[in-house]
């Protein structure tokens, strides 16, 4: 595997063994933190205001499909390993990980760290964690990760995992904020437990409201975790939200509506976190249903709106514009020169008679919910649309229950991808045939060929071409429209502290601000 490189200057020794010298420091915070910045400090209640969260959320790790959800989980649950803010894995419940062949990986289990019950982390624990998202009757969102995982055990104080051919990328797998380690018992855990060994202990939970969480006062990260209280409210309408933080009920809140930064700033009551990475809005086509079977149909579709114009009124230019591909410019095998769509309207009255139509009329149902001018962006859509003979009637879906009614239900709708910082991860989890995610029930035979061939590939240049291949068969064969890339857009009140370096693998910094932030 010499030939291998590793993003973000990462090697492959660096990779394959996450080594434990690393230690609780680098866990803290980025080495470019300056020293004249303010070092953390314990204390006060942090309120977060979440523009997701549903009243069917729950405690299933497998299940975790929001923004609400995912940051409740960090909250209290650790996973293997962790991504840092600068992308780089670092040792969190395994505190190493190694592999000689890239297909049998052993990973170290920390030592003196124990669940919210008292109970201590132990290989076994591990185990049953890692088995919930495998299996046919596995229900997790997670399950595809497992598809190549031909064993899991214990050694000693190690957990071995082996695997069905060679993948570098394994570890990043292991990130997955869905791979919650919690407390097993007789090689199962308990999808319904809030017991975690993470940084807060649940004191109260009530589904798509809030969540009141208190320190742990035995986290084994002595320098996280500086809140002596969190709660997560989940606020759907972006008015709201901002109004919230506006009048102090709140001390951050996510998705900001871009027009609204101004009013922030003038105010000076805010600090604007403007965070790029491969975040990305989508609208899924059902590829199994009429007419979006077709794919000249999706075509007419991909060309009959403008995307500039959605990143200039969308976002006011917090993003950038995506061409129907999933992996965004942060990740090491993104395909630049991947031939661009722009709007042309005779262009998708081609692809219309491709399918026999000179007229197409279609039903998109969107909410903010989706994401924060998701409505908007629809109706700009339907707008360009009609020059090219196509009706686009948008369906004002309501914001409360739109991923248990709309989402993965209706045809054509809009959703949001928080990107992932490997390729496989992404395209395993949301495009590969069958997977839970799947949103649009897409299938292609070559793409999956070519995302099994990929993980195994040890030459450089091939790897990189089997990435850019998938990223054209997405893009011009897919099932989705991908109009594009948007910054994480947070307002954080002044008196909350960050490190200098805010992770762009997921919002609310890599989901973290619960435990990586403080007040100042």
């Amino acid at each position: 595997m010499t030939n291998l490189r590793f993003p973000r200057g990462m090697s492959r020794r660096g990779l394959l063994k996450g080594a434990a010298a690393i230690g609780a420091a680098g866990l803290i915070l980025p080495a470019s933190l300056g020293a004249a910045r303010a070092e953390p400090k314990k204390g006060g209640v942090f309120r977060v205001g979440i523009g997701h969260g549903s009243s069917t959320d729950g405690y299933d790790p497998g299940l975790w499909d929001n923004l609400y959800a995912q940051t409740f989980a960090a909250s209290r649950h650790n996973q293997l390993i962790e991504i840092a803010a600068d992308g780089n894995l670092v040792p969190e419940i395994a505190e190493s990980w190694d592999s000689a062949d890239g297909m049998t990986w052993v990973f170290k289990i920390r030592e003196g760290v124990t669940f919210h019950s008292g109970k201590p982390v132990t290989p076994d624990d591990v185990v049953a964690s890692l088995n919930h998202h495998r299996g046919e009757t596995s229900t997790s969102a997670a399950k595809p990760y497992f598809d190549a995982v031909t064993d899991i055990k214990v050694d000693g104080q190690n957990v071995v995992i082996t695997i069905s051919a060679p993948n570098a990328d394994f570890p990043y797998l292991m990130s997955d904020y869905h791979l919650a380690i919690m407390p097993g018992t007789d090689g199962k855990i308990d999808p319904t437990s809030s017991d975690g060994c993470g940084g807060y202990i649940v004191e109260s939970y009530e589904p798509g409201v809030q969540a009141t969480l208190n320190r742990n006062p035995n986290y084994w990260k002595s320098d996280r975790a500086h809140f002596d209280q969190i709660v997560l409210l989940s606020i759907l309408d972006p008015a709201a939200r901002l109004n919230a933080l506006m009048t102090g009920e709140v001390d951050t809140i996510d998705q900001v509506d871009p027009a609204t930064i101004g009013l922030l700033e003038g105010r000076g009551i805010a600090k604007i976190l403007s965070i790029s990475g491969n975040a990305h809005y989508v609208f899924p086509m059902d590829s199994r249903a009429a007419p979006f079977s077709d794919n000249n149909v999706r075509l007419a579709l991909k060309y009959a709106f403008d995307r500039q114009e959605l990143v200039d009124k969308i976002l006011a230019g917090h993003g950038s514009v995506s061409n129907d591909n999933p992996i965004g410019p942060a990740n090491r095998y993104f395909f630049a020169e991947l031939e661009a769509k722009t709007y042309d309207p005779d262009k998708a009255k081609h692809y219309l008679k491709q399918a026999g139509m000179d007229t197409l009329e279609v039903t998109l149902s969107a909410a903010n919910a989706a994401f924060s001018g998701a409505v908007d962006a629809a109706v700009l859509m339907s707008e360009k649309a009609a020059a090219a003979g196509i009706t686009i009637t948008v369906d004002r879906a309501p914001d409360d229950g739109y991923w248990d009614n709309v989402w993965m239900k209706k045809p054509f709708c809009a959703s949001y991808w928080g990107g992932r910082p490997v390729e496989d991860q992404m395209f395993t989890t949301a495009y590969k045939t069958g997977a839970s995610w799947n949103e649009s029930f897409w299938s292609n035979e070559r793409f999956d060929a070519l995302l099994a061939a990929a993980r195994s590939e040890l030459d450089e240049a091939k790897r990189r071409d089997m990435y850019h291949e998938m990223q054209q068969i997405v893009s011009f064969e897919g099932s989705t429209i991908i109009p594009m890339y948007n910054n994480y857009v947070m307002a954080v009140a002044n008196a909350v502290a960050t490190p200098e370096k805010v992770s762009n693998n997921w919002n609310l910094d890599g989901f973290r601000c619960v435990e990586r932030w403080w007040f100042a």
